[in-house]
């Protein structure tokens, strides 16, 4: 009888840890050039209404992470994201926004162990020795190349004034047209020059799903299929938005990072 009950008691223990949820693993989300962790607020509390622990990370070079440019650098970005990536306890979901692509691909050559997955939205999916400068030459229908502009003396790239709305928020609404082009920041121009190194063993092994936006201006849709096409990806999603979907569908974005973290 005594064996009878211990045997009971042990297969409600197994059936119990067995329909246990499993745990959701944290996310970290990097913003791109001429951004900062804000743009991530509507996407963050999606997130973590549904259960999830978000880190929005700052790159060095703007308000909330205060530095002059020329300190600043793609081995610090890269860093950044590490530094973050410590705090877990286990392997996080790694979220990359246009630029921001090359920083997660950087963090996952020097960690890959720390990352679940990589999530490349309107991304830069880069090989090794690519940037942003060497990428952006080669995406002939980008809009964004004839209102860049380069201050060498400060160290600086920006973004034409009156480009800004159809740049990054076309296809939304019009408060947010007026509102976007107060919003995007000056970068820091030495890590967008800077080639990034990935290799086969390690960046090449993380497992990767990239967000598609279809009516993107600043990395075009065409260039993005081929980026995938060049460097596979275990999921892809298109959301049809320009390139700050965060702003124009955070729900749909949400979806989509909850979809590559399962």
């Amino acid at each position: 009888m005594k064996r009878l009950l211990a045997a009971l008691i042990a297969q409600a223990f197994a059936f119990s840890a067995n329909a246990m949820p499993a745990e959701k693993p944290p996310i970290v989300l990097v913003h791109g050039a001429f951004e900062n962790a804000q743009v991530w607020s509507h996407v963050t509390a999606r997130l973590q209404a549904d259960g999830y622990h978000v880190v929005a990370v700052d790159l060095p070079g703007r308000p909330g992470a205060p530095a002059a440019p020329d300190k600043v650098s793609l081995d610090l970005y890269r860093d950044t994201v590490v530094t973050a990536l410590d705090k877990f306890h286990r392997p996080a979901v790694v979220v990359g926004h246009s630029f921001g692509g090359i920083v997660i691909a950087a963090a996952a050559e020097k960690v890959p162990q720390k990352i679940k997955t990589l999530v490349f939205v309107a991304a830069y999916l880069p090989q090794d020795g690519d940037s942003l400068v060497s990428m952006a030459q080669h995406d002939a229908d980008a809009k964004i190349g004839p209102h860049l502009q380069i201050d060498k003396e400060k160290g600086i790239a920006s973004i034409e004034y009156s480009a800004r709305a159809d740049l990054f928020a076309n296809g939304g609404p019009e408060s947010l047209r007026k509102a976007i082009p107060d919003l995007i920041l000056d970068e820091p121009l030495s890590p967008l020059a800077t080639p990034v190194h990935v290799t086969a063993a390690r960046f090449g092994k993380v497992d990767k799903v990239y967000v598609h936006t279809a009516i993107d201006q600043v990395i075009s849709p065409s260039f993005q299929a081929r980026m995938v096409a060049s460097t596979p990806v275990r999921s892809e999603y298109t959301l049809q938005t320009g390139h700050t979907p965060f702003l124009t569908d955070p729900d749909g974005l949400a979806n989509a990072i909850e979809s590559a973290a399962r």
